[in-house]
């Protein structure tokens, strides 16, 4: 019945579990003082709110699982510190598709080595199970073409994620060949 992440954690603990309890909010700093912690699970506490420190300091989290919570979206830069991650458990979550979810949606594209799942819309009701990918990719469909010619065509294709995925790593061999990485953040 914990209501928030408690501060007596010791500092080397590596793997966290405080899952089925009523942690409402992360605050800014949480657990700042766990630097060493490989696996955080949050799962199961009715999470609405992360603050965009909360995470500061877990630069060797591996593996986070925030599922079967209450949150909608990610406030810009609250996943910007997990350098090292590789799982992040997302299912069971009201994801809201509106612009702010473009931020958790592009961080994971950019970081295409962290595993992913569960970021399904839920709300609004036009897009209720809805793939993330595929409400952000028709977002840019209302664009005139000659407004976006730094897009990929793929925004007016309806692929799934996995062809989205091939065409992305297609994209980045082919601007690796010519020795130039560009990224677009919109």
């Amino acid at each position: 019945d914990l209501k928030k992440v408690p501060g007596n954690i010791p500092p080397d603990i590596v793997k966290l579990d405080l899952s089925n309890n009523k942690i409402r909010q992360l605050r800014a700093k949480e657990f700042e003082d766990v630097s060493e912690l490989k696996i955080l699970n949050l799962n199961s506490n009715g999470i609405v709110y992360i603050d965009p420190a909360a995470f500061s300091g877990l630069n060797n989290l591996e593996e986070l699982d925030l599922s079967n919570n209450s949150l909608q979206n990610f406030e810009y830069g609250v996943l910007e510190d997990l350098y090292f991650l590789k799982i992040l458990w997302l299912r069971e979550n009201p994801w809201r598709c509106d612009y702010n979810i473009h931020y958790l949606f592009y961080w994971l594209k950019h970081h295409y080595n962290v595993h992913y799942n569960g970021l399904e819309c839920k709300t609004p009701e036009e897009y209720k199970g809805w793939s993330v990918g595929k409400y952000v990719r028709s977002y840019y469909e209302e664009c005139p073409k000659d407004k976006l010619p730094i897009y990929p065509e793929t925004f007016d294709l309806d692929k799934d994620d996995e062809e989205w995925e091939r065409h992305k790593e297609q994209s980045v061999q082919t601007v690796k060949k010519h020795g130039v990485i560009v990224t677009v953040i919109g």
